[in-house]
């Protein structure tokens, strides 16, 4: 059969190389947050990440999505997901890095920035997966309500051993931990939670209760344990609820269904009945949502985290095709117009990396006050402002690849699953509404205003626009903005110490760019309308995968 035609000017796909050692911001961030941080375990990963491997496991991953098997085949209830192996290749890859919950038993100088930027090179590979890890990182906080729990559970919680197997806690090298607040009639009003909890008795774990009732959304539930609100006596309660329990009988978990979602396809995302299931009390009786809250914190933290791995690969692979892809006599990333939004990409990119890797720098510093407010204030900014920016910048990168990027096929069908993937942390552990509101509550904290210019005092002096932000700003917290305010204060606030992060650690160039656009209106409402005097050239050779 004769050929009809010659394929040529289709970009070769983003593969075998280090996502860490191309990641320019990603190291200034680092050097920025923890100059002592070894990173040689990084960039090991990076290279991992990098391999066709894994870019393979990655894919089969979601297209063999997981199943949901309720019974076997003699009519026994079993409540069993089925993965494709190459989810656990995933899951074994993510554990034996360490970002579960190795940070808390970390000895190095940054335990929580190191976990927090292999997170987010791990995300730029595939993010579903990381639902559960996320989860068993952030569950430490909130177990050591029970003391008992946490010092049988966090051994095994921080090892980088992963084990799928459905086993008592005491027969596995290492397990993971997931959450359920949401139930059908309440969503972020977990206080409508309708799930009763009945005192049975006590023992080495302390207070035994069984659970009657459901949740909306149960994630991950091949976890070996839980956190899950119920009504108790005294009020809405913080329960630890096992999958397996320690006679090797299954707990009353039934998962009715996994959800079919937009994206996250390689994760399962459930909805479960509780008929009597066993679990114990972590805090007290009445107090579960500050409880519970505790290891929502520290997923809000990775929502941010995996927002920004999402926008460096969705910014990689734009940069890929248009260095190579041809158009009208050059490649694409010569064209004017198509510099400005590589450009103004690879601002919003780096400018998410600083501002998630600064958060992580306040958990590895709460024994400093400043550090523990900032903490409270720039979790719900950060969780805030970069998932909001996520979406937008999935759709502009996608659109410098063309129809290649619409496709789910190949490597650059990536870009596809990143866009599907993108809406997810702006919604799970709070839409942007909530955390507007948190952010009001978190200004109520200690000194909310001389925090926040304490944070930018490093910058000041160095941009007239940042100056004139971060001079307003004061006025504002202490004038406690209505909740209508609040959004358009998270924002400002948000791109307020985005600006001064990027003037201490990033290239004048990016630094002086961000703050013109972003800070002094030098811009549109789309990517790609920065200003004429921006040195486009500099901002994309830094962001450069290649």
């Amino acid at each position: 059969m004769d050929a009809t035609h010659e394929v040529f000017n289709q970009p070769a796909p983003l593969v075998g190389y280090n996502l860490f050692e191309t990641n320019r911001p990603l190291q200034g961030a680092l050097k920025f947050n923890a100059p002592q941080l070894h990173t040689a375990a990084l960039s090991q990963l990076g290279a991992a990440l990098g391999s066709a491997e894994m870019q393979m496991h990655a894919r089969l991953a979601n297209v063999h999505t997981p199943v949901l098997h309720t019974h076997d085949r003699f009519g026994r209830r079993v409540d069993e997901v089925e993965f494709h192996p190459s989810y656990h290749a995933l899951m074994s890859a993510a554990v034996g890095a360490g970002l579960h919950g190795a940070a808390w038993a970390g000895t190095g100088p940054s335990p929580h920035v190191q976990r927090a930027a292999g997170f987010m090179l791990f995300t730029e590979l595939e993010p579903s997966i990381l639902c559960p890890i996320s989860m068993t990182y952030a569950v430490s906080p909130a177990l050591r309500g029970n003391a008992a729990i946490h010092a049988d559970w966090g051994p095994k919680l921080a090892s980088l051993w992963y084990d799928p197997s459905l086993q008592p806690w005491s027969e596995k090298p290492g397990v993971t931990m997931g959450m359920g607040m949401t139930e059908k009639q309440g969503g972020s009003d977990v206080r409508a939670n309708t799930t009763r909890a009945v005192r049975v008795g006590s023992d080495a774990w302390g207070e035994r209760y069984e659970l009657t009732g459901h949740k909306w959304f149960f994630s991950a539930p091949m976890c070996d344990a839980f956190l899950v609100l119920a009504q108790a006596p005294a009020g809405l309660s913080c329960f630890f609820l096992p999958r397996v329990l320690q006679d090797d009988t299954r707990n009353a978990i039934h998962i009715q269904r996994l959800k079919d979602k937009l994206g996250n396809k390689a994760n399962a995302s459930s909805e479960v009945e509780f008929r009597g299931a066993t679990a114990w009390l972590v805090g007290e009786e009445g107090r579960g949502v500050p409880q519970i809250l505790e290891m929502g914190t520290m997923t809000r933290l990775d929502c941010a985290l995996g927002t920004s791995g999402l926008m460096r690969q969705a910014l990689s692979l734009a940069l890929n095709h248009t260095t190579q892809r041809q158009a009208f006599g050059k490649p694409l990333v010569e064209q004017p117009l198509m510099k400005n939004v590589l450009a103004d990409l690879a601002l919003e990119s780096e400018a998410a990396t600083a501002l998630a890797l600064r958060l992580a720098r306040a958990f590895d510093r709460q024994d400093d006050a400043h550090e523990r407010l900032m903490a409270r204030l720039l979790t719900p900014i950060a969780k805030f402002w970069i998932c909001k920016r996520g979406s937008l910048f999935a759709q502009e990168a996608m659109e410098c690849l063309g129809g290649n990027g619409y496709v789910e096929e190949g490597g650059e069908g990536v870009m596809a699953r990143i866009y599907r993937e993108m809406p997810l942390n702006s919604i799970w552990e709070g839409a942007g509404n909530i955390m507007a509101l948190d952010l009001l509550r978190g200004l109520r904290k200690g000194d909310a205003v001389a925090a926040i210019a304490q944070e930018l005092a490093p910058a000041r002096g160095t941009d007239a626009a940042l100056d004139r932000l971060a001079d307003a700003l004061p006025a504002r917290i202490e004038a406690m903005a209505t909740e209508a305010e609040a959004r358009r204060l998270a924002q400002d606030v948000a791109l307020a110490v985005q600006g001064a992060l990027l003037v201490q650690s990033a290239p004048d160039a990016v630094a002086s760019a961000f703050c013109a656009s972003r800070l002094g209106g030098d811009w549109g409402h789309v990517f790609g309308t920065l200003g004429t005097a921006v040195d486009l050239d500099a901002i994309i050779a830094r962001a450069q995968p290649h």
